[in-house]
């Protein structure tokens, strides 16, 4: 789920104390001795104590109390567990065992290029030797290296204020607003830049629509609305009707802003257009950000940031400008940016930069007949770290759904999968900085580990929700690819039918790591869980979400729970393992859907490619 990174704070416990620099201040030799001592710590540490399933007997609920309650909550636990034997199969106790050991407090949050994210790569890379999986990543090691910029604003010396007609209104980092910048030159200095409400910040030509039409954005500051007007209108006609498109991303807003010479850019938050609640925004863009360097970074605007809907609200009252009607008026293809009469903002700071590494964790079950071939599966194992600056009882973000249990879901699949080899390989990779701007999935696209006409197709999984047995099984992107159809028919063995997401607009099928790959044409699948409980139906599935978001989603109460159901997550994990093997023991090649925005991307991959699938008879699905 796509935000920002704390920095996370020096970790405690004997297994963490030998690799407490971060990965871009370590010599390979140093990296080894850690990574040795790391391990000698740890197999100390974890003595043999039996199976999982012994170790969470009696753990789990088929009747929960609702998660992310205070009840729910108050059975939470963020400790490591002691360690155990994990079965072969996809069962409930190893998942358990697997969220609660990524989620732990010993983790710290697994933050990037942290002592904390650094045991938890480790961790999942000793995993895969364990089960025996191949290295996949570089020069023979299960890691795959992502070089990345360490930004922090300097918020003691930072200064930021919007005035109108002189008269400061008086914003507070955190409460207000949160900023930073992307450009990597130095102090930012920003003097009376003019602001200027954008509307939505759009320029789509195929849907006849330019928010900045006629405007000379340099020197001045674009206001922006958060998702697109499909979303705020629910017109079907109208971009993709309540489905947001990626114009309707944060990601996207920045980098227009950036083509139109934006000196800043500051996005409007609302909670049900962002889907998430201004919580997120304060806890996900303060501290350390996280990027990969790039040739465009200095030409981004200066400062790039939000501000809450009441700040929003204040400042436009002050200009003399009707919010509401504004917004509604943004609705409206023809839309005309309007300036914002004497409202300018003001701001300088500095900001650290760092240039250290994370890591993706790769592994590979070799293919019987076809070890050329690969179906991919793809978690990110990161998320947002610690803080000491916010309140909270420990300051940790353990990220328990987000997204331990994807990359514990992954896990146990490459465990299943190692044991019973397919006639195509399957590669599993754990992928860093999604939470930064899904850069590990970013990076690992545009350097492939393999030839990516050679991944047949990949199933991406990220934040599977406790909500328990399910009829359905929910497709992010309903409609994109024929691997869908794959698993319609193993669902359908589960006596469970494929659904679309039934919240579109909030724009998941932008925000996971999927899509990194999907943009270039591999197909790509994110479905991991359902959404209508098998007894309590719809409504109840719905509560957990609204839950979820409100309470837990990027905040501390995102931990792991004895009274989750493990079982329905194991069944859903099983889903997807099915998935996959059905694939890997298949001689076709399934393509997205006719008509798809990724289909164009994927036939010219596999008819210019010189990999093994572009010579191979691609079967039924993938006839070139």
């Amino acid at each position: 789920m796509t935000t920002r990174i704390f920095l996370a704070a020096l970790m405690t416990g004997a297994a963490l104390a030998a690799c407490s620099e971060p990965v871009g201040d370590v010599d390979p030799a140093a990296d080894e001795t850690a990574d040795a001592a790391m391990n000698d710590a740890t197999d100390m540490a974890m003595a043999d104590d039996g199976s999982c399933a012994a170790l969470y007997e009696g753990r789990g609920s088929d009747n929960p109390p609702m998660p992310f309650s205070d009840e729910a909550l108050a059975n939470t636990d963020t400790s490591r567990p002691a360690s155990c034997d994990t079965a072969l199969a996809i069962s409930g106790p190893d998942m358990a065992w697997r969220i609660q050991t990524l989620a732990s407090d010993e983790f710290a949050g697994r933050a990037p290029s942290t002592p904390g994210g650094r045991a938890a790569s480790q961790w999942i890379a000793d995993e895969f030797a364990r089960m025996g999986l191949e290295p996949a990543g570089d020069d023979g090691s299960y890691y795959q290296r992502v070089p990345l910029v360490e930004a922090t604003l300097d918020t003691a010396s930072a200064e930021f204020d919007i005035a109108v007609d002189g008269e400061a209104m008086g914003l507070e980092m955190g409460n207000d607003v949160v900023f930073w910048t992307k450009r990597l030159n130095g102090r930012q200095e920003i003097d009376a830049s003019d602001l200027v409400f954008v509307g939505y910040g759009i320029v789509a030509p195929e849907y006849g629509w330019n928010d900045y039409e006629g405007l000379d954005m340099t020197g001045r500051t674009a206001v922006i609305l958060v998702n697109d007007p499909g979303y705020a209108t629910g017109d079907p006609e109208l971009f993709n009707g309540n489905a947001m498109t990626y114009y309707g991303r944060w990601t996207y807003k920045y980098e227009e802003a950036m083509r139109q010479g934006a000196e800043g850019a500051i996005i409007i938050h609302q909670t049900e257009p962002a889907s998430y609640g201004w919580h997120v925004v304060a806890g996900s863009w303060q501290g350390a950000q996280y990027d990969l360097e790039t040739e465009t970074a200095n030409d981004r605007a200066a400062l790039e940031g939000w501000i809450t809907e009441n700040v929003a609200r204040r400042l436009f009252e002050a200009t003399g400008l009707d919010f509401d009607a504004l917004t509604a008026a943004a609705h409206e293809r023809g839309f005309e940016a309007v300036p914002m009469e004497g409202a300018v903002l003001n701001a300088a700071f500095d900001t650290e930069i760092n240039r250290l590494e994370s890591r993706n964790v790769a592994g590979v079950v070799p293919g019987t007949q076809r070890p050329d071939e690969y179906v991919l599966y793809m978690a990110h194992w990161d998320h947002l770290g610690e803080t000491v600056t916010l309140n909270s009882a420990d300051g940790i973000y353990n990220g328990a759904v987000d997204n331990a249990t994807g990359t514990a879901a992954v896990m146990e699949i490459a465990e299943m999968m190692a044991a019973n080899p397919a006639e195509r390989s399957a590669l599993f990779v754990a992928v860093t900085l999604e939470e930064s701007g899904l850069l590990g999935s970013a990076y690992f696209g545009e350097n492939p580990l393999v030839p990516l006409n050679q991944i047949v197709g990949g199933i991406n999984m990220d934040g599977m929700l406790p909500t328990g047995p399910t009829s359905d099984v929910v497709v992010i992107g309903y409609g994109s690819s024929e691997l869908e159809d794959i698993l319609a028919d193993a669902a359908a063995e589960q006596d469970r039918t494929v659904a679309p997401d039934p919240n579109p607009a909030a724009g998941y099928f932008y925000r996971s790591d999927h899509i990194s790959l999907a943009k270039l044409g591999v197909p790509m699948l994110y479905a991991d869980g359902g959404s209508t409980h098998v007894e309590y139906g719809a409504a109840f599935g719905e509560e957990i979400d609204g839950a979820y978001r409100a309470r837990a989603y990027h905040n501390f109460d995102d931990e792991f729970s004895y009274d989750w159901d493990f079982e329905a997550l194991a069944r859903d994990a099983r889903l997807m393992g099915e998935v996959g093997q059905r694939i890997a023991n298949s001689s076709d090649w399934p393509n997205w859907y006719e008509g798809n925005e990724f289909r164009a991307l994927r036939d010219a991959m596999m008819n210019v490619g010189d990999g093994a699938a572009g010579e191979s008879d691609t079967g039924e699905n993938g006839e070139q």
